[in-house]
């Protein structure tokens, strides 16, 4: 044995151990959790034609547009708003446990309009500059700023209609009714009617975010509660700790020091993937399909070293040295992992380009898995494999998963080349 090399490997393998022990539970839980695993609303909305308002590409992303405005100001953590097909929109609003109250604040046309008693509007929702919620003693209301040219309109309207009633209606419905005692000039109004300063909220927020320029239809409503959530999110935990550790048992006792090797880089493998999923790199939603990507894609990363150590032991039975042999199976397997992936991100791209929702999330997970894998197998892998081999711990084929000849001595894998 050589000391200081076997030295050297077990204090990076000791490194990596404690790194996976210390890291894997703050990045794992650094991931945003989707709505599956977390509980919440999900909404599906249908845009629809009414009158002049056609359902084209631009409407629908105008829509998109201002129901993130709406959704975000509602202060609700991590939205997911996201299209499908032509004129359906995916809301999921992870933690929200009040379905009726998201669909009246997202799915409102929000529509205001200033009527005078002949039901004529002088005034609309462009002439809006902002809209705060307030409330003075048990009255909740809405004060509303007009822009300049509709702070000109509003004193217009309210000059000509003295003692006359202006309604204000948003979505066609009368909000409040109040009779002008003197022209309003300032730019300024308050609308009353709210029941309580959350229903004034939720007027305000519409008002700011504006007018969708569409109708939107709520085609289906449904809710995940927490406790079906967290029993998702442990039943994930379970079957990511389940498939590590048979892929671990598979490969030590199918491959022994190489496939303790492997386990070492899967779990290099495994923390690179989380890091780049957390917050400071590309900040992903984690889902159930999510995490599917994610233990299919450890068994690709798994798949490659396999296909490496299976031409080890092709050459190590034509008699070459450990080295020598384990040089030759990177290199000859390369072309086959290379090919293998190809495939397999093809999929995963048109998944990408072509699916949405879990779909995607999916794919997403697996393509990155693939690339990380890559870089594991062949990088990792090969250069524990070049540190164990030259620790000589021992040089008997059958610890790096060979079952050669015992009549195979281990001076023949010390002279190179020679054929048993």
């Amino acid at each position: 044995m050589n000391t200081k090399a076997a030295l050297r490997f077990f204090g990076v393998v000791a490194v990596i151990l404690g790194l996976f022990i210390w890291l894997i539970g703050p990045l794992a839980n650094s991931i945003k959790q989707g709505l599956d695993l977390q509980g919440g609303t999900h909404i599906v909305l249908e845009a629809q034609d009414s009158g002049p308002n056609l359902v084209t590409d631009d409407a629908v992303e105008r829509v998109i547009q201002i129901l993130g405005r709406r959704i975000n100001e509602m202060g609700l953590t991590e939205p997911i708003i996201q299209r499908e097909g032509k004129k359906r929109i995916i809301i999921e609003l992870p933690g929200e446990k009040d379905p009726q109250k998201a669909i009246e604040t997202v799915g409102k046309t929000a529509v205001l309009e200033f009527r005078d008693e002949n039901g004529k509007v002088h005034l609309d929702g462009n002439d809006l500059k902002d809209a705060k919620e307030q409330l003075e003693g048990k009255q909740a209301s809405v004060n509303i700023q007009l822009t300049d040219e509709g702070a000109k309109k509003f004193g217009a309207l309210t000059t000509a209609n003295i003692g006359r009633h202006i309604g204000i209606y948003l979505d066609g419905e009368q909000l409040t009714n109040p009779v002008v005692n003197e022209p309003i000039t300032g730019g300024s109004a308050r609308i009353t009617g709210s029941r309580d300063l959350e229903e004034a909220k939720s007027l305000a927020i519409l008002l700011r975010s504006g007018a969708l320029p569409v109708k939107v239809e709520v085609m289906e409503v449904r809710t995940v509660g927490p406790t079906l959530g967290q029993d998702s999110k442990d039943k994930s935990v379970v079957a990511f700790g389940v498939g590590i550790a048979l892929i671990i048992v598979f490969m030590l006792v199918l491959y022994r020091l190489s496939g303790f090797v492997a386990t070492i880089a899967l779990l290099v493998f495994v923390m690179i993937l989380v890091a780049i999923l957390g917050p400071h790199a590309l900040n992903a939603t984690m889902t159930l399909p999510g995490v599917a990507g994610i233990i299919l894609s450890m068994g690709v990363a798994v798949d490659a070293n396999i296909l490496i150590f299976e031409r080890f032991k092709e050459e190590v039975v034509e008699g070459k040295t450990l080295r020598m042999s384990m040089e030759s199976g990177f290199r000859r397997a390369f072309d086959t992992i290379f090919d293998a992936n190809t495939s397999v991100m093809i999929t995963a791209v048109i998944l990408i380009v072509l699916g949405s929702g879990p779909v995607k999330g999916f794919a997403i997970n697996l393509a990155l898995g693939v690339i990380v894998s890559m870089f594991t197998a062949v990088s990792m892998s090969r250069t524990l494999m070049h540190m164990l081999i030259a620790a000589q711990i021992t040089n008997r084929p059958f610890w790096y998963g060979s079952n050669v000849s015992p009549s195979i001595t281990i001076e023949a894998f010390k002279k190179g080349d020679k054929k048993k």
